[in-house]
């Protein structure tokens, strides 16, 4: 099967600030905020929705297409995609500007104050066929540019290709009446509570208007698990307990590739959760969105010890 993931690449560029942003910022001088924190380093991880899921999905033995643009210097994070099997051809480099960054910076309370800059997301990709005639297709659209969203769904409705539609946080740059016409017809919608809650508002749908549009509605819900909705039937899916907490950044774009693979496999939607629920668990047991590392044997293994049965055999 033909995947495509459409969405982010970056690089989260994290830093530790050794004390309280409290001490530092003054409630009586907010309206003139002049501050400077030293920091203790500098960290450079690969990340962005795209990336994330395409990494995933390659330890779960797939080799996905990415659908996504980048900068100047995105030399080293290509090296890296390749490294793991993933498809290059439908990044398109844009030149003088730097590929998407994300500069976070944490203090020991762990609030954060992050800068992030568009660079090159700023600008549409080059978007592929989605039907070559001798395969099925697959395609996730993440939070991105708008544009680019916006033309995969209505490409994939044209052509008859299901799609995942994901909004995440590109949620403030739509209009109602736009992102419901891009979600329109999707073989998923997926998105936290949170996002549920926004996109609901923005569109002002009821969430039995989405139902009726998409074929599934899955909303992640950190460790307490995810809710899976098909038509007015829900289904609780629970989280997989990992070995260890170490950092939950990456766990939702990991269930999305678990979800992938299920769907890629022709699996039933529930199977497809719980899917994701095992590959989010290996996410978040290491620091960064990428750090994770599985064999379809480990993953296999973890499944059926949660879930009580094996990983069905694809269609």
């Amino acid at each position: 099967m033909n995947i495509y993931i459409s969405g982010s690449l970056a690089y989260d560029r994290i830093m530790t600030f050794p004390g309280y942003f409290a001490d530092h910022i003054l409630p009586s001088k907010i309206h003139v905020l002049n501050v400077c924190f030293n920091i203790n380093g500098l960290v450079e991880k690969f990340g962005g929705t795209a990336g994330n899921i395409a990494y995933t999905l390659s330890l779960l033995q797939e080799s996905p297409w990415i659908v996504a643009t980048a900068g100047d210097d995105f030399e080293r994070y290509e090296r890296w995609l390749r490294h793991h099997g993933l498809r290059t051809q439908w990044i398109k480099r844009i030149a003088g500007v730097l590929t998407a960054g994300a500069y976070i910076t944490t203090d020991q309370n762990d609030n954060q104050i992050t800068a992030f800059n568009p660079g090159a997301m700023a600008f549409p990709a080059d978007l592929p066929p989605l039907n070559d005639g001798a395969h099925s297709t697959l395609v996730h659209i993440g939070p991105g540019n708008k544009t680019d969203m916006s033309e995969l769904a209505r490409r994939c409705r044209s052509g008859g290709v299901p799609f995942v539609f994901d909004p995440g946080q590109s949620l403030n740059i739509w209009s109602g009446e736009e992102i419901a016409e891009a979600v329109d017809g999707a073989l998923c919608f997926i998105s936290n509570d949170y996002e549920l809650s926004h996109f609901l508002k923005l569109t002002n749908w009821q969430l039995s208007d989405l139902a009726s549009r998409v074929e599934m509605i899955i909303t992640t819900q950190g460790p307490e698990g995810s809710l899976l909705q098909v038509r007015e039937d829900k289904i609780f899916i629970p989280a997989v307990t990992p070995t260890e907490v170490v950092d939950p950044t990456g766990a939702g774009d990991a269930y999305r590739a678990g979800l992938l693979k299920g769907l890629a496999m022709k699996q039933e939607p529930t199977v497809c959760c719980h899917m994701g629920s095992v590959a989010a668990s290996f996410a978040v047991e290491h620091h960064g969105t990428q750090e994770h590392h599985f064999h379809w044997k480990a993953f296999c293994d973890r499944f059926e010890k949660h879930f009580g049965y094996k990983v069905p055999e694809g269609a």
